[in-house]
């Protein structure tokens, strides 16, 4: 039996989408500065400093002003120390999340979907360093065609030149793509910014942002693989 359709690669985001997210050990590191903190704050104060400031020099990361995520990680959260007169360390707090950007929790349904897809081209981009997420995908024994990620290119996600790397180097046109990941501005709306349609992976059941439109929507990569077939992945299937 032949299966023709329309996508000739697939573009895979990989936090929150193939491996979990680091949600659960930021509270950790927020619970560490409140308790060393001299100015009385609640974690969710703290979260939202530490993201701003994040957020802050991220925006402005790319060309000749890159920084890596681990650099960008410890500068706003030596920020978020001084601004809340806490005497931790930046380097020492951060290290639990850089533990898990290493060697992160699978998620269940994730090696069986990328099986399912042996034989069509498999791109990793990501936003996180390329040591670390290198050192997760040897971890668990992933198996992809390439792996780019914002060191490659010195832009972040949604910023263009990524999703632009990866079709330069896999010689095809955007609309021969499809994009899949978990963040609705940076995997969603990047990739179709340049014509490229985008699977919204929404685990956690979110509620989608204003002005916000993706081409698909699933809870897990089982019903990711379900939209890839009916909407299209070229192989041969025997």
């Amino acid at each position: 039996m032949c299966e023709v359709v329309r996508y000739k690669a697939i573009f895979l985001d990989f936090y929150g989408t193939l491996v979990h997210e680091d949600d659960d050990i930021l509270p950790v590191i927020y619970e560490k500065i409140q308790q060393s903190a001299s100015i009385p704050c609640s974690q969710r104060e703290i979260g939202s400093f530490w993201w701003k400031s994040f957020s802050s020099i991220f925006s402005s990361s790319y060309g000749d002003t890159f920084q890596t995520q681990r650099w960008i990680g410890i500068e706003s959260l030596r920020k978020t120390l001084e601004h809340f007169q806490s005497s931790g360390t930046a380097e020492e707090l951060i290290q639990v999340q850089f533990d898990h950007w290493k060697r992160p929790i699978l998620y269940s349904d994730t090696l069986s979907f990328l099986e399912q897809l042996q034989g069509i081209p498999l791109y990793i981009l990501s936003n996180i360093d390329t040591s670390d997420i290198a050192e997760a995908v040897r971890y668990h024994g992933i198996q992809v065609d390439e792996i780019l990620t914002s060191e490659d290119v010195r832009s972040y996600k949604p910023r263009p030149e990524l999703f632009q790397e990866a079709i330069r180097r896999v010689n095809l046109q955007p609309h021969e793509v499809i994009h899949i990941g978990d963040s609705i501005i940076s995997d969603v709306s990047g990739a179709q910014q340049l014509g490229i349609q985008a699977i919204w992976l929404n685990r956690l059941n979110k509620q989608p942002p204003d002005g916000y439109q993706p081409d698909y929507i699933s809870s897990n990569l089982d019903e990711v693989l379900s939209i890839l077939y009916k909407s299209g992945i070229e192989r041969e299937s025997f």
